[in-house]
């Protein structure tokens, strides 16, 4: 039977990895095997990490003594996988009886040796289904989002993010996100896994670019659920969040774009994306939101001023 490897990278999850974990226990394992399920620990400070060991499940814990980011951390449980398949799953996550059967035999089947990635359908509190998959972005959808019209008119000025669909049938998509990605390990492996450049936020959307340019497919399969409670852990920090999603999109920009495209959305992002945030919390009277922005943005620009210290 094919054999599969979990890898959950936590980082102050509380209570929630514990349960994550409690529900992989609980799962059908039907026609394959759980290998062993890694959890890969950012130096948490909270209690995330108590009486995990106790949960009946094949699981190796790694502990970093320092936040070493969430590719480099699914890297590092990667390179002791033996599977045939691996899961990245967020520890603000819960599966139900059929969360890994399902996308596992899709998997195995032969007709569907040229997928090579699967997510499945991802719901909240209130069973209603998080649109969650994506588009490869292109400069205009980065645009948007800088200058605050896709809140304007999400129709008219879309994200990448594919809101407009309601997710709730099979379909063959660029990206799922990665609370829920499933990945056969040859190719992973072939890629050489995240691009640890991308401390948080893109690494998995820049995995799946490079998937989808290796001649693999990606494949999202409604029928098959489980939760996620979104937002993470990531909550508690919202200035620092918005930190490494800023250069994340720039990062991602420069990888992936011409130097042109590149430039103009570094341009988008460090100077129209300020005011159009602090404009967006005047409107919502919101003086926190205003405060976090400039935290932020005082963080990205401390480090672009470090980093080119380095290069003179």
């Amino acid at each position: 039977m094919n054999k599969l490897d979990i890898i959950i990278v936590n980082w102050n999850s509380g209570n929630q990895l514990y349960k994550c974990l409690e529900s992989i226990q609980k799962t059908s394992k039907s026609g394959f095997v759980l290998n062993k399920v890694y959890v890969v620990d950012n130096n948490s400070r909270d209690n995330s990490l108590e009486n995990i060991i106790l949960i009946d499940i094949p699981l190796e814990l790694i502990r970093n003594s320092t936040n070493k980011g969430f590719g480099a951390a699914c890297n590092q449980g990667a390179t002791k996988s033996g599977a045939d398949y691996i899961l990245f799953l967020n520890p603000d996550t819960m599966l139900y009886n059929e969360s890994l059967v399902k996308p596992l035999e899709f998997l195995s089947k032969k007709e569907n040796s040229s997928i090579g990635v699967c997510g499945i359908k991802l719901v909240n509190d209130n069973h209603v289904i998080q649109r969650s998959c994506c588009t490869f972005p292109t400069v205009k959808h980065f645009i948007n989002r800088s200058t605050g019209l896709n809140h304007m008119s999400p129709r008219n000025f879309p994200t990448y993010f594919m809101t407009y669909w309601n997710h709730d049938e099979n379909k063959e998509v660029d990206h799922v996100i990665g609370a829920f990605y499933l990945i056969r390990s040859k190719v992973f492996k072939k890629l050489d896994g995240f691009d640890e450049r991308f401390f948080v936020y893109l690494e998995d959307l820049d995995l799946s670019y490079r998937v989808n340019n290796l001649g693999y497919k990606i494949m999202y399969l409604a029928d098959v659920e489980a939760f996620h409670k979104g937002g993470g852990t990531s909550e508690q920090v919202k200035a620092l969040r918005l930190f490494y999603s800023l250069r994340s999109r720039i990062r991602y920009a420069f990888k992936h774009f011409s130097y042109l495209q590149a430039l103009t959305i570094f341009f988008f992002t460090m100077f129209v994306e300020p005011l159009s945030r602090i404009l967006l919390g005047i409107f919502k009277i919101s003086l926190s939101n205003i405060s976090e922005v400039l935290k932020g943005y005082y963080l990205l620009w401390k480090d672009l001023l470090i980093k080119r210290r380095k290069l003179e």
